[in-house]
């Protein structure tokens, strides 16, 4: 990258190329000869002396050297600069319920797991600088993927999960909600989120919602909860390809309860496009701030041009006084 420090010097380049473009436009037009003769055919005949070559040339020396100096006032600096991303990230553990309600197909045309994979791979593209981990729970809960900057590896946890089998089958919310504050407890981001989806009630594991929130709250974790699901019956297909109307309930005075407890919000998913507006929702409510310093570092080229318009004048002087020396 090439700048001028002083560019307000880059004028006396019309001065400086003002001359030389005169005397090229005459030449080219053919006016104000040297010497008038009555036949100038004899003449054509004398060879050119290295003199008379060169004296041509000498007033494009100094104008050169003029258009090199104008320049080198200028001030020309080449560097490059250099961008520093300063940010603090946030650490979010991504809670999945992965029970059997979550083949429910109100979610036209998938069914929930379905959609809730495709919007959370959506979300964690949207991210930047934060180490995102995942946890997945029905009747025990497992941590799929550690916290991590490798969004594309992420993504593929995400798409490769599948529902529980059938002897885990049910919905431990606190141990899903426990795990995933295992997963932040020595985490030093500048802040600490689980963002917790489910579609049923609290029927499992060993820990309880109410116990999971309180510990959340005492680590500084804010949790943001998701109810997923239409109100009353659902699709909901069955081992055998029969598809029934099922009404799955869902406890969600215990997902309000967890994000008042811990300073995050309670959302509502009837459909998958509400879903996608959700989490597009917890984008922005959780973003990170990121500083951008620029560093520019930039070499004087003033020298070269001094140089080298010195180098000009040395040779027009050196001209004068041998081969171009004009006696009185």
């Amino acid at each position: 990258m090439i700048r001028f420090a002083n560019p307000w010097c880059l004028l006396a380049l019309v001065l400086a190329a003002a001359p030389p473009l005169v005397r090229l436009r005459r030449r080219l037009r053919g006016t104000s000869p040297l010497f008038l003769f009555s036949d100038a055919l004899p003449l054509a005949a004398v060879p050119r002396t290295l003199a008379a070559r060169l004296a041509g040339k000498r007033p494009y020396l100094r104008s050169a050297s003029l258009l090199l100096l104008a320049l080198a006032f200028a001030r020309p600096q080449a560097g490059h600069s250099e961008r520093e991303v300063v940010s603090e990230g946030i650490d979010i553990v991504l809670a999945l319920d992965i029970s059997g309600s979550m083949r429910a197909q109100d979610f036209r045309p998938r069914d929930r797991l379905a959609v809730a994979k495709d919007v959370v791979c959506r979300f964690i593209e949207g991210r930047g600088s934060d180490r995102i981990g995942l946890v997945t729970f029905s009747r025990v809960a497992a941590t799929r993927c550690p916290l991590t900057l490798d969004y594309p590896a992420l993504r593929g946890v995400v798409q490769s999960i599948e529902f529980a089998p059938a002897q885990d089958d049910g919905t431990a919310i606190g141990m899903g909600l426990a795990s995933s504050l295992a997963r932040l407890r020595s985490a030093r981001g500048k802040s600490r989120v689980i963002v917790l989806l489910t579609d049923g009630i609290n029927n499992a594991g060993t820990v309880d919602p109410q116990t999971a929130a309180e510990l959340a709250r005492s680590l500084g974790v804010r949790v943001h909860t998701i109810g997923v699901g239409t109100q009353g019956a659902a699709p909901l297909p069955l081992p055998d390809g029969r598809v029934v109307q099922v009404d799955l309930p869902l406890d969600e005075n215990v997902l309000r309860e967890i994000a008042h407890r811990t300073g995050g919000e309670y959302f509502r998913a009837l459909d998958s496009e509400a879903l996608r507006r959700i989490f597009a929702r917890i984008d922005e409510m959780e973003k990170t701030k990121v500083e951008v310093r620029t560093y520019a570092r930039y070499a004087e080229l003033f020298p070269q041009l001094l140089a080298a318009a010195a180098g000009f004048l040395l040779v027009e002087a050196a001209l004068a006084s041998t081969l171009l020396r004009v006696l009185p």
